[in-house]
């Protein structure tokens, strides 16, 4: 069953063994990184931005669940949903792949996965991203 991206431009692969991140932008005027991606700069409005693969890795800023779903989600529920702050120093919204606030804490270590989150109308597995907690040692 073919994979595809839940929105193009979003992600760099959804082959989880290419090492997949998040696509943001780099403002060449300003320097600011934004996500999603835009041709614009949100912070000074340039319009000479450029791709820029963000880091997989990041820590926990907030975090909440989600009971019910949103309308138009086809993915499963509950989940958790929440804020990671990536070494550029970028915060992201993202999904959470913990849906229990009580197994999260401000500043835990987490990283990027890819989840299949439902086969669309073609057959294709739509897949997204989330961040979920670093194993411990």
């Amino acid at each position: 069953m073919p994979r595809v991206p839940l929105k193009q431009g979003l992600l760099t692969s959804v082959d989880p063994d290419a090492d997949p991140r998040l696509v943001g932008a780099r403002c060449l005027d300003c320097g600011e990184l934004q996500f999603p991606a835009s041709d614009s700069c949100p912070y000074c409005s340039s319009s000479r931005c450029e791709a820029h693969a963000l880091g997989s890795r990041g820590t926990l800023y907030v975090y909440t669940a989600v009971e019910k779903p949103p309308p138009g989600y086809r993915g499963k529920t509950p989940y958790g949903f929440g804020v990671v702050e990536l070494p550029e120093g970028i915060r992201v919204i993202s999904r959470l792949t913990e849906s229990r606030p009580a197994r999260l804490a401000f500043g835990l270590p987490m990283r990027l996965v890819l989840e299949d989150l439902f086969v669309d109308d073609q057959g294709n597995t739509v897949v997204g991203w989330a961040f979920e907690s670093e194993p411990t040692a």
